[in-house]
């Protein structure tokens, strides 16, 4: 069986909408993926810190009510549990604030046996974070080492520009060490002071061949070695894209599973991988952003099957 590893952060995420609380949910970039995945029966292995308070306890039964392995996951008793501020615009587009108090020693638990069969995600500032970057890099070398496939996500903000300079080479590095990809056309506005597709992909093919541009409403670009293609959107009135680009990245994990997309020595898709890759994305994502949650629906598995091959059948 292949196996699905998230490496990321755990947050509260708090919900403002009008500048009035209207949710909290468990979140972070590999915590959202990894959930949607869970929902829609695939088996996930959560790596991350999380910790010994009331917070914590009640991320870790949220965890277990949705049927992630936490066997990877670190408690920790000095400091606390994250939280995250995210303020709703008018367009329903999220503006963090976090609040951090973790320990000096990080992610201390085990690291997995990874093999050639398995799937590994990983990204956001989690994936830059000096503190953390060592012990990062060793599960993701031995990964790499390993065979496992690997994806990330820059999940660049705006508030990280001031350290732009110092973190582009972390970056890159990290662009080498995955094997496909998937940022948003901000992240990559951020990062590299353009949004234009091709010339995105001109930076990152030198790190890495494939790559997925999700660039909201006007679409989703992908690009592989001798391969490009744009994917359009269905017009939506999203009620929040928190978890929007996280929610994508589940639809690319379930895609490679369901179409058993392997890496040999390096991750060659064809373009109907392409194809299953971008379809599922946009379900997953727009499932997600119409309704304030970090996940998609507990009843989404029931219609998706038949969504993504109406899907399908229409690109074709």
């Amino acid at each position: 069986m292949r196996r699905v590893f998230g490496i990321g952060e755990t947050v509260l995420d708090i919900i403002f909408k009008n500048n009035q609380p209207v949710a909290a949910k468990a979140g972070g970039s590999a915590l959202n993926t990894l959930v949607s995945l869970a929902r829609v029966d695939v088996p996930v292995n959560f790596i991350t810190e999380i910790g010994r308070d009331k917070v914590g306890d009640n991320i870790m039964d949220f965890l277990t009510d949705n049927k992630l392995s936490t066997q990877y996951v670190c408690r920790f008793s000095e400091g606390k549990s994250a939280l995250a501020l995210a303020y709703l615009d008018s367009n329903n587009n999220a503006d963090y604030e976090f609040f951090k108090d973790y320990p000096q020693q990080r992610l201390q638990g085990s690291i997995p046996d990874f093999t050639a069969n398995d799937i590994v995600i990983f990204g956001s500032y989690f994936g830059l974070n000096p503190a953390i970057r060592p012990r990062l890099l060793e599960y993701l070398s031995i990964a790499k080492k390993n065979g496992a496939l690997i994806i990330y996500d820059p999940n660049f903000r705006k508030h990280h520009l001031k350290n732009r300079e110092k973190l582009i080479p972390i970056i890159e590095e990290n662009f080498r060490l995955a094997d496909l990809v998937r940022g948003s056309d901000e992240d990559f506005l951020n990062i590299y002071a353009t949004s234009n597709p091709t010339e995105v992909y001109a930076q990152v093919a030198s790190h890495c061949n494939n790559l997925i541009i999700t660039a909201g409403a006007n679409g989703v670009y992908t690009f592989g070695a001798g391969f490009h293609h744009h994917f359009q959107v269905p017009i939506i009135e999203p009620v929040s894209t928190i978890g929007a680009g996280d929610n994508f990245n589940a639809g690319i994990i379930k895609a490679l599973l369901d179409f058993n997309i392997l890496k040999a020595e390096t991750l060659t898709l064809r373009p109907q991988d392409w194809l299953h890759i971008a379809i599922y994305g946009i379900e997953f994502s727009s499932e997600v952003c119409m309704r304030i949650d970090n996940y998609v629906d507990t009843q989404f598995k029931s219609t998706f099957a038949l969504n993504v091959s109406e899907r399908i059948k229409a690109f074709n």
